[in-house]
């Protein structure tokens, strides 16, 4: 750690979190220099949904690369890229009724949603977008403009404008529909709220806290952008290929998104790409209009490939995920009354899930003492409030319990250290 910290910027976060030096990495552990096992319950921040070096997705890189298969191509065609959009036609795209192109925009999930906004003011000749409460969209302007987190977007430097605010599902608790609170703005001229050109959304407030849209909440955003006449637009990139359950976060709900942002596990081996999803009609781009260097990474499309083909030609790994989901489910409520001085929530869907805290400092002691006893688990939320789990979706059940029972032990100690001990959490 001495040469991190001689040579790396401070704004490095999850070295801080997790001071050790890592070398390894299989299946749902880590291992550093020292050969210290770590249950991995943070999986890249999902951009490692079936573990780490699958040997099935490794087999193929390491054949391509011995191959001499194309690295770089900038957009240009290559075996890789025709294999991997034949095969997410054929095995995502198609068996869920959806008709879509496919944008490589660059390789981070920010660069989708930087070009999904652009796209949509381009089409609309509308300048707002309309965004929610506690939302991450990722750390550009454009993506930041649409993002919640004050501490995010103070650091732009500058006024974060072109986009309105509103509440999300349950932002003013059970009782108030945060639709009919939007339609209101959209429809009084004098409101303030100018004609956007597009909303987005994450079904899932994954960095905001684990905030879970209600399905009908989600059915009447659609539907009120329908009416309104802007492009309906959804953030899967943290919440999709999987960790729900289905490929896609929205398909229980019954969604038609004009444009989907996906990134993070999508290459399934942690190679950075990034795609936008648009409907046949939007795709209205002149040749190069929107482009950067490192947009079609073929390592990434090597994997990506094969993770469809390993995971996604049944629905195996979903109903996987979702009996997984049910003990974490399970575990984390009974945690919840065994410690009742924590006041916790369970909060999340599928194999995301954590528990918020009244007391915020709760989270972050947990996530250090589990550190301490072999577990990697991050925290989430404007104030680092909630212990969020994000294991790979093929871990074990035993590996799952392993880790469960970790937290159990931390969120004791936590308190202990805490001097929280009474029935009230201070």
């Amino acid at each position: 750690m001495q040469v991190i910290e001689q040579y790396e910027s401070v704004v490095r976060s999850y070295c801080n979190n997790f001071p050790t030096v890592f070398e390894k990495a299989v299946g749902s552990c880590l291992y550093d220099t020292e050969g210290r096992r770590y249950l991995d319950f943070f999986a890249g921040a999902s951009v490692l949904n079936y573990g780490h070096n699958h040997p099935a997705l490794k087999k193929k890189l390491i054949e391509y690369i011995e191959n001499d298969g194309i690295t770089h191509s900038l957009d240009m065609a290559s075996s890789a890229k025709v294999d991997f959009l034949q095969t997410f036609e054929d095995l995502i795209l198609k068996p869920r009724g959806m008709n879509y192109k496919v944008q490589f925009p660059g390789p981070a999930g920010t660069n989708s949603v930087e070009a999904a906004l652009k796209l949509a003011r381009k089409i609309k000749g509308r300048e707002k977008i309309i965004s929610f409460t506690n939302a991450f969209h990722g750390m550009t302007l454009g993506a930041l403009s649409v993002t919640g987190n004050a501490f995010k977007r103070s650091g732009a430097g500058l006024p974060l404008n072109y986009s309105d605010s509103m509440p999300y599902c349950g932002y003013f608790g059970e009782d108030v529909d945060t639709i009919e609170y939007l339609e209101r703005f959209l429809e009084d001229s004098g409101s303030g709220v100018d004609d956007s050109a597009a909303v987005i959304v994450e079904t899932i407030q994954a960095e905001g806290g684990i905030k879970v849209a209600e399905q009908k909440w989600l059915q009447d955003l659609q539907a009120l952008c329908r009416k309104h006449d802007m492009l309906f637009i959804v953030d899967d990139i943290q919440v999709g290929c999987g960790r729900t359950g289905p490929f896609f976060s929205f398909e229980e709900a019954g969604l038609d998104p004009d444009i989907i942002c996906l990134s993070k596990s999508l290459s399934g081996y942690g190679h950075p790409i990034a795609v936008t999803l648009l409907r046949p009609e939007l795709d209205q781009w002149e040749p190069g209009e929107h482009n950067g260097t490192f947009r079609g990474n073929n390592l990434a499309f090597v994997t990506a490939t094969e993770a469809f083909k390993q995971f996604w030609a049944d629905d195996k790994l979903t109903q996987e995920v979702k009996a997984k989901a049910e003990l974490v489910a399970q575990a984390l409520n009974k945690l919840v009354a065994q410690f009742p001085q924590a006041k916790g929530e369970v909060r999340g869907r599928g194999l995301l899930q954590g528990i918020a805290f009244e007391n915020a400092d709760i989270a972050g002691t947990v996530s250090a003492v589990a550190f301490e006893n072999g577990l990697i688990i991050e925290t989430s939320g404007p104030e680092g409030e909630v212990l969020k789990l994000l294991p790979p979706l093929t871990i074990t059940e035993a590996e799952l319990k392993e880790g469960l029972d970790i937290i159990e032990r931390s969120l004791g100690e936590a308190l202990k250290r805490l001097g929280i001990s009474s029935k009230e959490a201070v």
